[in-house]
């Protein structure tokens, strides 16, 4: 009895491994998602300062780099913007068209149309819990809903009696759903636009740059930092969202030793397994000890047996855990709260099952090695 709840022991906590790592591996790739979407792959700043001339970089130079897919300027502003009574403060980003490709804009529209320009006017997108607090809306059929949008005078004397701001109206094609700090603070607009509520001439604050998805990130950013000099930044989508990566795997390694340090735990199972069956066996030893057998026969007797218990207990949890992922994924039997019924995420790894396997196997051989050696050593003489 005692053996099996050691393999159910093992069994259980091998499951466990793979079903939480599995589950890590789905939130990193949700997260992965939810951020490199929005974000460039590369982002090319001014170190010192916060616009510059785009025409200090040799654009056309860095979109023949081999790997680069799309590249759009990009002025980027705290603004106010203002709906009806409703005041509320956001981040302006004016870009080219090409910046739809690259954040797969179309994607992310969960009211109208993933546009920038609808015929001879210059339209927005908005984040759709900004537009929500704003008490926006957009129409189905037809028209489009307009807010106004103030961006600070800068380099200017303010006298009493004039506004500190520039102002423009602003029409809405639609509302764009990426994570919860976009959702709630961003609107994006043509970069003609922002441009002239600015009233920038050549200024921008960044280039966005997308590369193909089989190119190596860090070779391209090394060669566009060879292109623009030292006086800019090239830093690549995960390093502007090193915490947020840095956050999830740190907690995915906490996890797994904690999970561990359980499993160790359970393999107390194991080790008294081990020693109740010796101690069940001892006069048989005994006597088999007088016909001449020695502690190394012995010792891979019981050694051996402590391996089928826990390799039996990896089997199954391992085929327990993956069926039980398998299950998710196909059948979504766990949502994640306050989704709206979005499946919890799950990624499956080759590598993390080899390493659950690898862990618990050196865990199992060292829980089964030193108590067979100690009992032997107390227990039997020669």
């Amino acid at each position: 009895m005692i053996t099996r709840i050691s393999v159910v022991g093992i069994a259980m906590i091998t499951a466990a491994l793979v079903v939480l790592l599995s589950a890590f591996n789905g939130i990193e790739v949700m997260i992965e998602g939810l951020f490199s979407d929005f974000d460039a792959d590369i982002t090319i700043r001014l170190k010192e300062g916060k616009t510059f001339n785009e025409k200090r970089i040799d654009i056309d130079r860095i979109a023949k780099v081999k790997g680069v897919t799309y590249y759009s300027r990009a002025i980027e502003e705290v603004v106010i913007l203002k709906h009806e009574k409703k005041w509320i403060n956001a981040n302006l980003i004016g870009v080219d068209s090409s910046f739809l490709k690259m954040t797969r804009m179309k994607e992310h529209v969960i009211d109208g149309d993933a546009i920038l320009n609808q015929g001879n006017f210059q339209v927005g997108l908005i984040g759709a819990t900004l537009l929500d607090n704003l008490d926006g809306f957009i129409p189905e059929s037809f028209g489009n809903e307009s807010i106004v949008c103030y961006a600070p005078k800068r380099k200017i004397r303010i006298r009493p009696g004039t506004s500190p701001f520039y102002s423009k109206v602003i029409k809405l094609s639609g509302r764009i759903n990426y994570n919860k700090e976009i959702n709630a603070s961003f609107i994006i607009v043509p970069i003609e636009l922002s441009r002239d509520l600015l009233k920038y001439t050549h200024q921008i604050s960044a280039y966005y740059i997308s590369i193909n998805t089989e190119a190596e990130l860090e070779e391209i950013k090394s060669k566009i930092q060879t292109i623009v000099g030292s006086s800019f930044s090239v830093k690549t989508n995960y390093e502007k969202n090193e915490l947020v990566f840095q956050t999830s795997k740190s907690e995915k390694i906490i996890v797994m030793i904690i999970l561990l340090f359980i499993f160790i735990l359970a393999a107390f199972n194991l080790i008294a397994s081990l020693t109740m069956l010796f101690v069940e066996k001892l006069n048989d030893i005994k006597t088999m000890s007088s016909f001449g057998m020695d502690r190394s026969f012995l010792f891979k007797i019981f050694f051996y047996e402590g391996l089928l218990i826990s390799g039996k207990g990896i089997l199954i949890g391992i085929i327990l855990g993956y069926s039980i992922c398998l299950l998710q994924i196909n059948f979504d039997l766990v949502t994640m709260p306050n989704s709206g019924g979005e499946a919890f995420p799950i990624a499956l790894s080759l590598n993390d099952g080899l390493l659950i396997i690898a862990l618990v196997s050196i865990l199992s051989v060292v829980l089964s090695f030193l108590p067979v050696k100690y009992l032997i050593h107390k227990n039997v003489e020669y």
